[in-house]
């Protein structure tokens, strides 16, 4: 619930001296465990945390703006289904405030799991959410680009531009800052609640 959307900061930890975006398609779940429509998402990579080990890996994604999702849910229909999923071209582009650039891409019709078994295995008799979910479908993206010097690979600076874009879903453009550095998530289920009930929508 504390991701932003396009057009906002999204964030590192400020211990994290490795890091890069993960650019992905993301699959919005009914409550029905219904697969109902699909977004872009970046969900930022600690390599340093996450690499150390599986402990930390609350440490690593359970901050204040460490994914993004957007620009908007673009509902199935007959237009647009899950077929469209399975066959997206996802490209990223970084581009950094020191004039460094990095192009990449994934292809989601190279990922080993379908959609729809990634989401079998995520609700069911196991495991439900009443609510429904928002479920990152993975990446094949991995920067192998050197960035510092010679031999010291990609890690992000703070500033850059990171754009996930293909065209039926759009493009998710979000600027990297620091999530100690970045306003505090503050409307939770609470707030939205409260919003509702005094626009009289509940």
């Amino acid at each position: 619930m504390s991701s932003v959307g396009t057009g906002a900061d999204v964030g590192i930890h400020p211990k994290s001296a490795w890091n890069n975006p993960e650019p992905e398609v993301v699959l919005f779940v009914n409550s029905r465990g219904a697969t109902v429509g699909a977004a872009l998402g970046n969900d930022v990579n600690l390599r340093d945390f996450e690499g150390r080990s599986a402990l930390l890996l609350g440490k690593a994604k359970d901050n204040n703006a460490s994914c993004a999702i957007g620009p908007f849910l673009r509902l199935f229909d007959e237009r647009f289904g899950i077929d469209d999923v399975r066959s997206a071209e996802i490209a990223l582009r970084v581009e950094g405030p020191d004039g460094f650039v990095m192009d990449g891409r994934s292809s989601m019709a190279r990922i080993s799991r379908d959609p729809l078994d990634l989401v079998a295995q995520a609700i069911g008799p196991n495991h439900q959410y009443p609510d429904g979910l928002v479920l990152f479908c993975g990446t094949m993206f991995a920067p192998v680009q050197d960035r510092r010097g010679p031999g010291q690979g990609f890690t992000h600076e703070v500033g850059d531009v990171v754009t996930v874009a293909t065209p039926r879903l759009g493009a998710l453009v979000n600027r990297v800052n620091r999530t100690d550095a970045i306003a505090p998530w503050t409307f939770g289920s609470r707030a939205l609640m409260h919003n509702l009930a005094r626009r009289g929508l509940l």
